[in-house]
């Protein structure tokens, strides 16, 4: 069996968590949370936890059965914790702000980039180089915090751009002059 997907996953005061026609729905005190399952991948809810089984040993189902285990994990700790992704913007002059619920950057082009969140994601701007990017939905939120770093991705020669909080770049040497 997988190593991942034979553990079961606790379910947390105050969590539901439901399955109807392949499609799991996990209730928390942050939000609700939906899924389809691939068929022949079953979840079984029982004594306050949930076990994801598959229906036999092929290649196919031995990949799917830790993915959903792990998914069905995020689900649960999103609709509980949450997930956030913390971004860095560093330059000279380069800075970001939130007006109306858009993101607006000022990252070295003519013009500032205007960047509308979806609806399930907060992002909040702290200072004018900070950003947080919050959710319940794991995938979303580093989906996200993924398309903001790439409307300038952090350089290898100076390090500017927009950078995660924890990510280190690899830095090059420039030209040395004869």
């Amino acid at each position: 069996m997988s190593r991942v997907g034979k553990k079961p996953i606790e379910i947390p005061q105050g969590v539901e968590v439901s399955v109807q026609d392949h499609v799991i729905s996990v209730k928390g005190p942050k939000g609700t949370l939906t899924r389809k399952i691939v068929s022949g991948i079953d979840v079984e809810i029982a004594d306050g936890r949930i076990d994801v089984k598959r229906p036999n040993e092929t290649k196919y189902y031995k990949s799917l059965h830790g993915l959903f285990r792990t998914l069905i994990n995020n689900m649960v700790e999103g609709v509980t914790k949450g997930f956030e992704k913390k971004l860095e913007i560093v330059g000279v002059g380069y800075r970001a702000e939130m007006r109306n619920n858009r993101l607006i950057l000022n990252v070295g082009f003519s013009h500032p980039i205007v960047f509308v969140p979806p609806e399930e994601v907060q992002i909040e701007v702290e200072g004018q180089n900070n950003i947080t990017v919050r959710g319940i939905d794991k995938e979303l939120v580093g989906q996200v915090a993924a398309k903001i770093r790439s409307f300038r991705p952090p350089e290898p020669y100076k390090g500017k751009g927009i950078k995660y909080i924890d990510e280190h770049i690899i830095r090059k040497a420039g030209k040395t002059a004869a």
